[in-house]
């Protein structure tokens, strides 16, 4: 048999594949950066873990409201709660820097809608 030597190496293949991986990459990472509402939680002596599914409810430093991670006013937070039952564990991340008020507007918000299982996050004391 004749064997033939190699005059070059195709590298197109490779270069389609790594392409796809760093695409991947960028679009996790991004999905992921932006998906964070950050907080800085109080702190509490016991924290206590739950892994129910519970609706999530962050108050950011400047007094934004989030439902879900999405943005709502305060009359969309009320729209959007009524779909939901009222045995729905609710949890409120507050920022430990933002005004008080607006922490008490949303807790109030939630029980009067009914929601009888209300949590606060904390974090653990170091």
């Amino acid at each position: 048999m004749d064997e033939k030597e190699f005059d070059f190496i195709n590298v197109i293949p490779f270069i389609d594949i790594m392409l796809v991986l760093l695409t991947i990459v960028l679009t996790t990472s991004t999905l992921i950066a932006q998906g964070v509402i950050p907080l800085q939680l109080p702190q509490a002596s016991h924290v206590q873990n739950h892994t129910l599914k519970t609706l999530a409810i962050d108050v950011n430093r400047e007094g934004e409201v989030f439902l879900a991670g999405r943005p709502v006013s305060m009359e969309d937070l009320i729209a959007q709660l009524k779909g939901h039952d009222r045995k729905t564990p609710i949890l409120i991340r507050a920022d430990r820097a933002m005004i008080l008020q607006i922490f008490v507007n949303v807790l109030d918000t939630v029980k009067h809608m009914g929601f009888s299982e209300i949590s606060l996050q904390t974090e653990a004391k170091p």
